[in-house]
């Protein structure tokens, strides 16, 4: 056949396609290059782009502190709830996977916080839950507890968003949930033979079986926790308060671009955002291959 008659016989698929492509290269292609651009230049989104090279990288780098702070912020915020998410996650799957009744109902209703969690309500709803004479002090306070004052104690803030972060644990726990069920019970079965206790069927068999979904939800959240925005935005009033113990990278990036309007250090930072979380994806991936092991594998 020939390619001209390939092309005849498949240009109803190319129509079809050209509102994505358009979509694309229009709301994704092109802002990606323009970004690239302006990260080298001093942009105040009134007057024309000025070319200034590498001193908005330079000046990041250098002199200012809040871009260290928001790059530690985000990291802790990332090393405390990622883990935590995804632990809790597959203890609820392990139990859902138990074969309750009504399991259908408890899927949507553990699965419901991850379709709200970014929500602006949800976050407005938080910040009351942890005012300081808010749902939690005050029921602390019937046992006689003096609660803290979460929000506005740079100690306690930022766990606040954690929490925030582990209540949304849908997602992972769905996914776990269908890898718990595609390992076979064949496995448990010789390993209750063996007389193995819980603990070592769990960690000789549904860790290395579910390594795949392990890493597969590792990754996902791990970029996920990266990006968030809206909790610590919503939660700090966009300012990143207490004392900057809420100043993600995602909310020092939009005050850069939107309070202050420079956009041209905005894009650097946005830049800087992808190179990190490409690094640590790709460090995920190189370790992978030490702990992550596939059926289809050979040897």
């Amino acid at each position: 056949m020939s390619i001209r008659s390939k092309l005849r016989r498949s240009w109803p698929g190319y129509v079809f396609l050209t509102p994505w492509l358009i979509g694309f290269f229009l709301l994704s292609i092109f802002p990606i290059l323009a970004s690239l651009y302006l990260a080298f230049t001093d942009y105040d989104a009134v007057n024309a782009p000025v070319w200034v090279g590498f001193e908005n990288f330079q000046y990041m780098f250098e002199f200012d502190y809040r871009f260290w702070q928001s790059l530690k912020v985000t990291f802790l915020f990332v090393i405390l709830s990622v883990p935590a998410k995804l632990i809790f996650a597959l203890i609820v799957a392990m139990l859902l996977d138990k074969g309750i009744r009504a399991v259908g109902w408890y899927r949507a209703l553990f699965y419901l916080p991850s379709i709200l969690g970014g929500s602006i309500a949800v976050a407005i709803l938080w910040r009351q839950l942890f005012n300081a004479d808010g749902v939690i002090n005050s029921a602390l306070a019937v046992f006689g507890i003096q609660g803290p004052y979460w929000l506005s104690d740079p100690n306690y803030s930022l766990y606040t968003l954690v929490v925030l972060a582990i209540w949304q644990f849908g997602s992972p726990m769905l996914i776990f949930l269908a890898g718990l069920r595609a390992i076979p019970q064949d496995l448990y079965e010789a390993a209750e033979i063996d007389a193995a206790t819980p603990s070592r069927k769990f960690f000789a068999i549904t860790v290395p079986m579910l390594a795949p979904v392990i890493f597969f939800n590792l990754v996902l959240q791990m970029i996920e926790a990266f990006k968030s925005f809206s909790g610590a935005f919503i939660i700090s009033g966009g300012t990143g308060a207490p004392l900057d113990s809420l100043l993600f990278f995602t909310v020092y990036l939009f005050n850069e671009a939107f309070s202050y309007f420079r956009m041209g250090y905005a894009s650097a930072l946005g830049w800087v955002l992808l190179v990190i979380i490409a690094a640590f994806t790709a460090i995920a991936f190189w370790t992978s291959k030490y702990w992550v092991h596939y059926e289809n594998e050979r040897g």
